[in-house]
């Protein structure tokens, strides 16, 4: 399995308002450079270059790389790509015949946060713009009833 297999090309998506449903956890100025198969993010800050990771599953948002430069080495770390990259879970998706379209990402038919389990019945390929939108919409409601 290569990285190919693991990211998905979002080049037709406008990168400015991929996120905009998670706003409220990136509170900056963080463009999208790289989605997983698994449906998480890579984004980096525009004003001080650090790549951060936003786990869409479980609304968790942490830096990854102080620059690009970094971000592109850990991409060549092997322990790095099956942390980040859900690498046995994408082969076993891809193996049981759920593979993605162009425009599409894996995404939990039942939420995680809403006590969605990481399984293979509950994992479908899903349109990239409604995955980050529907999870940034349900985290942040309940980040605000966690509060």
């Amino acid at each position: 399995m290569t990285l190919n297999d693991l990211t998905i090309n979002f080049s037709h998506l406008d990168r400015d308002n991929l996120l905009e449903d998670w706003e409220w956890l990136l509170k900056g100025d963080y463009l999208p450079i790289l989605l997983s198969a698994c449906g998480d993010a890579f984004v980096q800050h525009l004003s001080n270059g650090e790549i951060w990771w936003l786990d869409s599953a479980g609304a968790e948002f942490s830096k990854v790389a102080d620059s690009p430069e970094e971000f592109n080495k850990l991409l060549s770390d092997k322990e790095f790509v099956i942390e980040y990259f859900a690498v046995q879970m994408v082969g076993d998706l891809i193996h049981s015949g759920k593979k993605l379209n162009n425009g599409q990402i894996y995404s939990l038919t039942k939420p995680w946060l809403l006590g969605g389990k990481y399984e293979l019945s509950n994992i479908e390929p899903t349109d990239i713009a409604v995955h980050f939108s529907i999870t940034g919409q349900i985290a942040e409601q309940v980040a605000s009833n966690g509060s």
